[in-house]
């Protein structure tokens, strides 16, 4: 009897090894590696010029890279365009959208180039551009053309979007529509590689995040692992001034340093986990302290990212 053999696990839905594009003397994107597997969505975050969208036109295949690799669902985007057409969606940065086609048919379009669409309507109801459905393009607010751009992308049911900058211009209420359909997409299986300036958007919907500078990749990582790679958290609380600090250091070990920032107000920085926090609630319970305030700050993705690509101000 031949042994029982496992089929071969599904390829990443997008492949990036060692990829180099450039423009002229200008290199865009310098020996890239990444990886996005099926049902997770990956953050590409970058300041200006970092060589995020070259990235994506890339995987989309509206460029090939001068050096290297690229596979979208194990198929060269390039080379195997029409095959892989079907199963992506794009949203363009610049939403690619014809200026006079009004919005319910340019929806309509979109899927009618798909085996089996999502229905035109419910998406429009979704997006909220039900009211817009005979606009013109060109007359639709900033806000309403990147929804449009969304739904096109969305409505082929694909097994892989790309998302450039996908909530840029939009309100507060549309950004979170937008950042719940991202959640539906993953809950379905449904891969995305998106691009974002927006740090919050990060943390809120990436499985990874990397961040690149200068084309290639600086820093790559859960959200989480980012936020406190380098950085030491720290412990605010509040409680009666000129306690007994060196009986705390004894407590918690030579690894944290303990200021009284003020009378009344110290400060524990260190490696902190939630077996520190009680300790030192613990510790002031022991000394009949009464805390008034304990509250543990981390830090943010944005601080790793400005401590990475810089703070200057980038023009385009």
């Amino acid at each position: 009897m031949e042994p029982f053999m496992n089929p071969s696990p599904a390829p990443p839905a997008v492949r990036i090894a060692g990829a180099v594009k450039r423009f002229g003397n200008t290199v865009a994107v310098g020996g890239l590696d990444l990886q996005v597997q099926r049902g997770q969505v990956l953050a590409l975050l970058g300041a200006n010029g970092a060589g995020k969208t070259t990235t994506l036109e890339m995987c989309e295949g509206f460029t090939s890279p001068d050096r290297g690799e690229v596979r979208v669902l194990g198929l060269d985007p390039v080379a195997d365009r029409d095959r892989l057409r079907p199963r992506i969606g794009v949203m363009l940065q610049g939403g690619g959208a014809y200026p006079g086609a009004r919005t319910g048919e340019m929806l309509a379009l979109a899927a009618g180039c798909a085996r089996t669409p999502h229905d035109p309507r419910w998406l429009l109801q979704t997006l909220g551009l039900t009211g817009a459905e005979r606009t013109p393009y060109r007359r639709l607010s900033g806000g309403q053309q990147q929804r449009l751009s969304l739904a096109c992308a969305l409505v082929g049911r694909p097994e892989l979007v790309f998302l450039d900058e996908p909530t840029a211009g939009l309100d507060p209420q549309a950004r979170h529509l937008v950042w719940e359909l991202i959640d539906h997409l993953r809950d379905d299986g449904v891969s995305v590689l998106l691009t974002t300036h927006a740090m919050e958007e990060a943390e809120a919907l990436a499985d990874q995040v990397i961040i690149m500078h200068t084309g290639t990749v600086s820093a790559a990582g859960t959200p989480l692992e980012l936020a406190q790679r380098g950085a030491e958290e720290q412990i605010h609380f509040t409680a009666p001034p000129h306690l007994n600090l060196a009986a705390l250091r004894d407590a918690l070990g030579t690894h944290y340093a303990i200021h009284e920032v003020e009378p009344g107000r110290y400060l524990v920085q260190g490696p902190i986990a939630p077996e520190v926090v009680l300790a030192v609630a613990t510790w002031c319970t022991q000394q009949h302290v009464v805390l008034g305030e304990l509250r543990v700050q981390q830090r943010r993705l944005e601080e790793l990212f400005l401590d990475l690509t810089g703070r200057e101000v980038r023009a385009g």
